[in-house]
């Protein structure tokens, strides 16, 4: 379908709790597709749909060449204490901190048939179910630093070229 543009820090959306999608719909499955074509770029581990102005619980992923999506994704469960985990967010570009994330997780929810998906893993799979869930939940990585790294991530938000 489309490579849709990111929404960057500001934007409303970002801020939304998305709402969970009841019928799979052609309106869904276009959504989907831009997802999955929005991930496929270089550099890009996922993509959760407020990034491309919907609020609507759905990501895409793009793990070491595995690409997928999850509608209506839940964080089932984490594992491990969090650890700092060098981040950044499409959102927020330009930016990298050490956020909070536990060390392995676990999202369930459907496909466009209404089937189960699950996805588990630890590393990059892990820190990304976080972030994309959070992105579902109206958060950013910003709030998962500690104090002092989110007042600098701040100004540097407030000093970049594209706020």
């Amino acid at each position: 379908m489309t490579v849709r543009e990111i929404r960057v820090f500001g934007d409303p959306v970002l801020r939304t709790v998305c709402t969970p999608i009841g019928a799979i719909d052609d309106g869904v499955r276009a959504l989907v597709a831009d997802l999955v074509d929005t991930v496929e770029l270089p550099g890009r581990a996922g993509v959760a749909a407020p990034q491309i102005g919907v609020a609507l619980r759905a990501f895409s992923y793009n793990i070491d060449g595995d690409i997928g999506y999850v509608l209506n994704p839940v964080l089932a469960e984490v594992r491990g204490e969090p650890v700092p985990t060098g981040e950044g967010c499409l959102s927020v570009p330009g930016l990298w901190h050490d956020a909070l994330r536990h060390p392995w997780a676990r999202v369930e929810g459907i496909d466009l048939d209404g089937e189960a998906v699950v996805l588990q893993g630890d590393g990059l799979l892990a820190q990304a179910l976080q972030h994309e869930t959070d992105h579902l939940d109206g958060k950013l990585y910003l709030s998962r630093l500690d104090a002092e790294t989110r007042k600098r991530a701040m100004r540097e938000v407030r000093e970049s070229a594209w706020f």
